[in-house]
């Protein structure tokens, strides 16, 4: 077994940079040139078919059949003029990934041969076989029938001669299946609840659209030491393995020169990107050996989700060009840095205006305060909802620790921020203000561009902060769909703007000033949403104290915490502003319940392979050794070996004690797995596995890193943390 462990380390070591070239050509030239997106429908489409399509995406009408035929024939030209010879309904079940079923443009024609054909009946809805994909219980396996329909919002692009057409999936009843179809509806309401409270600023305001900046973390480790190591292979993450002498102690790694074998697999990956238009913008090394990032600029919210999922899966398939494997899971290494996905979230306005950003004039601060408050209120009032989006067997070993946020959710917005709240909050008052007290205070919102200015420090360790002109919901695992936390965050704000509005409207009716009826509900918005905000440090013991008195919740239990999505305030949120039903969320919390068992499962079962077939038989192989040694001494030295045989007579009693503990702790292990396994409804399953079974994972580790340190290194089966992480 250790002859494994040695060749993946040689072939590794000799790996080699790939050559990549760039296109001769600027980035500008080729950018976006494998998507179907405005400047090549102008080219293949009618005036018409081009107009409706604008329309479509403006305004969110469906677009008819006549019209879907049209876009289909210059969309089938488009794609059959790059190459490309299958179609595919490209979209995001419950899973972790995308999903796709390719069909080729051929047909027979009258005479035997075949032509290319694509109508617009195949572009705007088919009919894939759900019967596989996770569904919570809203179908049955023989129920087969699901519907994929079109978003014309997220444009089609072309991925390995395949041409892929972003949509929805829903059930044959009309259900959600998929990430995509709720995240629309939410955006969707905050659309309409943004642009009403736009109206009070600036009547040109038609439409608000969420953005979103997403920033990738990802390790690559060499694949041949990635299949040398079962864990990583079954479940993406390391679950055993000893702490090398030098990690990230050093933090030589963070921002320091990329390697060049790195750098030519971020080469390709940006070139790739590029052709599919996401606008890759930077690359650097992350805190942890081996650890990278990569980021884009901002887009509206939908097309950001989609390119996310596509880059991962692009990445995936360059990292085995360059003879790497990705890996996105949030914990893959003990004792070293995890990987995220912030999310850098905030609201523009068809005029081109970032609502969470000031400007030079005191209206349009006010504007700011109002959505700056709204936002801090929603995450206050859905601080369970926002975790609940977050939670997952992996993101529960990232969170929590010194090198991501806590799982009690705050806000930051900066000390001057916060100093200008609590003077709002203690100034506005219920009666008429005075012409003096407006004017006042007018001028001191009018500064807020200059206090922003000067607020440039990012609390890392606050879960949501604002960083100048957004929002960072840091929280977010690397390997999460994004569209999870956006579908929560903008349903939120949505239901909190329009709770503004109608206190603002309220006291319009009864005759008070607009601006003045403003200034008045933000003060209670910044009253009611006092308690969310926090400046200092988050993982210190001092803030946990703190925050339980000011009654916020600290949930660190995965499915306690999952349950948030089914709580009567959840349930309200989402129905009312028409984004889940509530037979939708009972759905999605039974496939995240399952989804946790399963994950469990999976690294229990591999975990015990390990110990039993990998571990124990190298750990009574070495002790075997030493046995004989210290006969060997014994008969050649007779009394005079004891001194000689001392210590390794121990070390066999180590190897014996740590080995005794593996075997009985698997058994054990399994036991209470099979217990947990009789349990029939999905959430107490669950509930089992995370409390009985989960310990079980670090116990077994234990014993298993112990024997690490002490068995000789070239009997050990298993590549070393040592060798994963610092091989280039």
């Amino acid at each position: 077994m250790a002859q494994i462990r040695f060749f993946a380390l040689q072939e590794a070591q000799n790996r080699q940079p790939v050559n990549i070239e760039y296109p001769n050509k600027r980035t500008s030239e080729y950018f976006g040139s494998y998507v179907f997106d405005k400047r090549n429908m102008q080219e293949y489409l009618s005036q018409e078919a081009f107009a409706g399509v604008m329309e479509s995406i403006e305004k969110g009408d469906k677009i008819d059949r006549k019209l879907a035929d049209q876009v289909a024939v210059g969309m089938k030209a488009w794609a059959l003029d790059l190459g490309a010879t299958y179609y595919t309904h490209w979209f995001s079940p419950l899973t972790d990934g995308t999903a796709e079923k390719h069909d080729a443009f051929i047909q027979f024609t009258d005479t035997g041969g075949v032509i290319e054909a694509f109508s617009g009946k195949l572009l705007a809805q088919q009919e894939p076989d759900a019967s596989s994909f996770p569904s919570g219980g809203i179908r049955n396996t023989f129920e087969a029938r699901g519907y994929t329909a079109w978003d014309p919002t997220s444009p089609a692009f072309i991925l390995d001669r395949t041409l892929c057409i972003p949509t929805i999936f829903v059930s044959y009843t009309g259900e959600a299946l998929d990430h995509k179809t709720p995240l629309l509806k939410a955006l969707n309401a905050v659309d309409k609840a943004a642009t009403a409270i736009c109206e009070y600023f600036d009547k040109n305001v038609t439409k608000v659209s969420a953005a979103l900046g997403w920033e990738q973390e990802y390790f690559l480790v060499d694949e041949a030491l990635f299949n040398a190591r079962p864990d990583l292979v079954a479940c993406d993450r390391t679950l055993v393995g000893h702490q090398s002498a030098k990690n990230q102690q050093l933090d030589d790694q963070y921002f320091s020169s990329i390697p060049e074998r790195i750098s030519s697999f971020m080469r390709e990956l940006e070139i790739e990107g590029y052709k599919l238009g996401i606008p890759i913008k930077t690359r650097h090394n992350e805190v942890a050996p081996n650890q990278y990032e990569v980021t884009p600029i901002y887009e509206e919210c939908n097309l950001a989700v989609d390119h996310n999922l596509l880059i991962m899966d692009i990445m995936k398939k360059i990292a085995r060009h360059h003879k790497f494997r990705i890996i996105f899971h949030e914990k893959p290494f003990q004792e070293v840095n995890g990987s995220g996905k912030h999310n850098n979230w905030s609201l523009i306005t068809n005029t081109g205006v970032n609502l969470l950003s000031p400007g030079a004039k005191p209206k349009t601060n006010m504007q700011f305060l109002s959505f700056l408050v709204c936002t801090l209120n929603a995450v206050y009032k859905h601080q369970d909802l926002l975790r609940a989006s977050i939670v997952s067997a992996g993101n529960a070993l990232r969170l929590g620790a010194n090198e991501a946020p806590p799982l009690i959710i705050s806000a930051f917005v900066g000390n001057q921020i916060t100093e200008m709240l609590d003077d709002l909050e203690t100034r506005v008052t219920d009666k008429k203000m005075t012409p003096d007290e407006k004017t006042e205070l007018k001028l001191d919102v009018g500064k807020i561009p200059e206090i922003l200015l000067d607020n440039t420090d990012r609390n890392r360790t606050s879960p949501f902060a604002f960083t100048g002109n957004r929002f960072e919901f840091r929280a977010v695992g690397a390997s999460a769909n994004p569209a999870a936390p956006m579908i929560v965050l903008n349903t939120a704000v949505a239901q909190e703007l329009k709770d503004f509005k109608r206190e603002v409207d309220k006291l319009i009716e009864k005759g008070v000033k607009k601006d003045e009826a403003i200034f008045q509900v933000i003060r209670e918005f910044i009253i009611k949403s006092k308690k969310i905000r926090f400046e200092g440090n988050s993982y210190s013991e001092e803030w946990h104290k703190e925050a339980k008195k000011r009654g916020l919740s600290n949930i660190t239990n995965v499915i306690e915490a999952i349950d948030a999505y089914t709580s009567k305030t959840s349930v309200k949120l989402f129905v009312a502003n028409k984004v889940f039903s509530e037979k939708e969320l009972e759905a999605r919390t039974e496939v995240r319940y399952d989804n946790f068992t399963k994950k469990i499962q999976i690294e229990s079962r591999v975990l015990a392979h390990i110990a039993i077939n990998q571990i124990v038989p190298t750990a009574i192989e070495y002790q075997t050794r030493l046995i004989n040694n210290v006969k060997g001494l014994k008969e050649l030295f007779g009394d005079d070996a004891k001194e000689m045989t001392e210590g390794r007579i121990a070390l066999i009693k180590e190897l014996s004690e740590h080995t005794s503990s593996i075997k009985a702790k698997v058994k054990e292990m399994n036991n209470t797995r099979k217990i947990a396994n009789t349990k029939n409804i999905s959430r107490d399953k669950a509930y089992e596995y995370s409390l009985k079974v989960v310990p079980f994972l670090a116990e077994i580790r234990y014993h298993i890193d112990k024997l690490e340190r002490v068995i000789d290194n070239e009997m050990w089966p298993l590549p070393k943390y040592s060798e994963l992480l610092f091989t280039r």
